[in-house]
């Protein structure tokens, strides 16, 4: 089965995309909702991650508090460093299983920090850059999640960069319009992936679409 890594930068529209491709009946594992489940309260994952960083990044009922988390994640190199030594080893093996276990010509893999961590390369045969602006991911950020404008700016600082994401990427497609753009875009995405599903020996050039 032909395995399609798709990445992006926050805020970059990951999640539609991935949304999309289900629509169209394809098998999509995401890095994020299985680190959440990892990370669910009573979880193993959850306590190694309060003896590295302690109590405090838990809210009053024992549970992950994901905005606290996440704001130290980005403004503070050292937390990541730890939170990614404790999740990136279980996510992996969590993604493979997911991989694995999946129906159909090809499956989709949702992997945020693929161009942060080459090694997750190697789960995919190919793969999928959701780009955009970071003026635009700036944006969405303030808008979306509520962020200022420092914060956003160190969320964009903390990943990898525009040209690196782009260079890892097999394939392109830009969130620079409306969803009926990315519906469209994502068809053309799927239509190209079943073809290469079906002759896999074949080598296939990339392609990008605005």
């Amino acid at each position: 089965m032909l395995k399609v890594g798709l990445t992006g930068g926050v805020a970059s529209g990951k999640s539609t995309v991935a949304a999309e491709f289900s629509r169209l009946g394809v098998p999509v594992v995401d890095a994020d909702a299985l680190a959440r489940k990892l990370t669910s309260t009573g979880s193993p994952a959850l306590s190694q991650l309060t003896a590295v960083l302690g109590p405090e990044i838990l809210d009053e009922h024992g549970r992950l508090d994901r905005k606290r988390l996440r704001q130290r994640l980005f403004t503070d190199a050292g937390i990541k460093a730890k939170v990614e030594a404790v999740l990136h080893p279980l996510v992996i093996r969590e993604l493979k299983a997911g991989l694995e276990s999946s129906h159909g010509a090809y499956a989709i893999a949702v992997i945020p920090l693929l161009a942060e961590h080459p090694e997750t390369r190697a789960l995919v045969d190919r793969v999928l850059v959701v780009d955009c602006p970071e003026s635009q991911q700036m944006a969405r950020l303030m808008l979306r999640d509520g962020e200022n404008t420092e914060s956003a700016r160190a969320m964009l600082a903390a990943q990898a960069g525009r040209k690196q994401r782009l260079a890892a990427g097999d394939d392109i497609l830009g969130n620079v319009g409306g969803l009926a753009q990315l519906r469209e875009s994502v068809r053309r995405l799927h239509a190209h992936y079943l073809k290469i599903a079906r002759h896999p020996a074949q080598q296939y050039p990339g392609i990008r679409l605005p």
